[in-house]
């Protein structure tokens, strides 16, 4: 939507599904009463007195993840602020190439760590530090028995030292110790893969922290001896936060505040880098009768997550990412510390939208949400709706 600064504006809303809604627009304190009958209308008035990009949303907990939120813009629009920022939100589907029955190699992963400036959100920004320009970094895919060397380098216009620990290396520092590399410099050490699992890396130069909270985690997963078994789907997702000195919800650039990391008192909290890298920049997808599998991990630096998708249950979850112990069965939420991980696998049955959640569900509002989108038929055995007329249509789809 778009109206003349100082403009008074009304906005009209008519409640389309019964539950219950409302509309706001933080910025100028407008906010309308709930509305909850269907067909129901409600409205705000507003004088619009300020000259930029704002947002309207449903301020029902969950409503916004579910795509619940506009833009309004008021007066010219004016060019935005991630422009010229870098895309830096990864692509879960970015999961390398299965080891399946290959015996062990010598494996060499090239990484870079650089500090950009990327998009946080539509009119924000924030100068991340990275892995490859991506955060997460890339996924690392080995076998148990691999020889792996990892070479690192600095870019030569970033500011800081930097360093990468990996949790599946056996050595100093898990390869921090003799990686810190200044600016322009390049460092380099090889390991053995002795266990198998999925294993969180970071940055591992002081402050520690603050290298994780600004993008610089990602995850290696050392396959076991003859792979692990197939599925049709394989996701990458990472939890991370960002301590920013402006509130969530705020335009322009963002800065980092040591007080809000020390108080472990994050604005944003996110998946796979940005506010919308997996609700809105990359699909998951997924078809009817499919196995998926979520490579999950916490970049953090603090926060522990008790990961869930909305409709589904997991059928299998590899606790703590250990990949030689059983794994649990039937599990709602599972729980996942900070430099931790966990694999899951579900098989899809009933097409929709299911949402990834941390199911310390006020950070749904902090933009801590996803969506995996199944198509294909829809079983009535598994799932039907009792809306009126609905049990008519399917009693009468099933007998013709």
């Amino acid at each position: 939507m778009q109206v003349p600064e100082n403009a008074v504006v009304q906005i009209n809303v008519i409640n389309g599904d019964g539950a219950i809604h409302d509309i706001a627009v933080p910025q100028f304190g407008a906010k309308s009463d709930h509305i909850t009958g269907k067909g129901a209308a409600t409205a705000i008035v507003f004088r619009a007195n300020a000259n930029g990009t704002f947002e309207y949303l449903c301020t029902l907990p969950g409503h916004k993840a579910a795509g619940m939120f506009g833009k309004l813009i008021v007066g010219e629009p004016q060019e935005q602020a991630e422009s010229s920022a870098l895309d830096i939100a990864k692509n879960p589907t970015e999961v390398g190439v299965p080891v399946g029955k290959r015996g062990p190699e010598h494996i060499t992963v090239d990484l870079e760590t650089t500090e950009v400036v990327g998009k946080l959100a539509d009119g924000s920004t924030y100068k991340y530090w990275t892995f490859n320009n991506t955060v997460p970094g890339p996924f690392i895919r080995v076998r148990v028995g691999d020889t792996v060397t990892i070479n690192l380098a600095n870019a030569s216009d970033a500011s800081h030292i930097h360093s990468i620990d990996l949790h599946a290396v056996t050595g100093p520092g898990g390869g921090a110790d003799v990686t810190q590399a200044a600016p322009g410099q390049a460092k380099s050490f090889t390991f053995t893969a002795k266990h198998p699992g999925l294993f969180v890396y970071h940055c591992a130069t002081p402050m520690v922290a603050q290298h994780i909270t600004n993008g610089m985690y990602g995850m290696i997963l050392v396959e076991p001896e003859g792979g692990l078994s197939a599925v049709d789907r394989e996701f990458y997702v990472m939890q991370g936060e960002l301590y920013t000195a402006e509130k969530h919800g705020a335009l322009g650039h963002q800065e980092f505040s040591l007080e809000k990391l020390l108080d472990e008192n994050p604005e944003h909290l996110m998946f796979n880098g940005t506010m919308d890298a997996l609700s809105k920049q990359y699909k998951l997808e997924a078809k009817v009768g499919e196995t998926v599998r979520i490579f999950f991990g916490v970049g953090g630096p603090n926060l522990t997550s008790s990961f869930h998708v909305i409709g589904e249950v997991f059928d299998k979850v590899y606790s703590q990412a250990s990949l030689t112990s059983p794994p649990l069965t039937d599990v709602q939420t599972t729980s996942v510390a900070p430099g931790g991980a966990t694999m899951v696998e579900f098989k899809v049955d009933y097409p929709g939208h299911y949402v990834l959640v941390d199911h310390a569900l006020s950070r749904v509002e902090k933009g801590l949400s996803g969506v995996l989108t199944v198509t294909g038929p829809e079983d009535q055995k598994i799932f039907h709706s009792h809306e009126p007329g609905a049990a008519a249509a399917a009693t009468h789809k099933a007998h013709h």
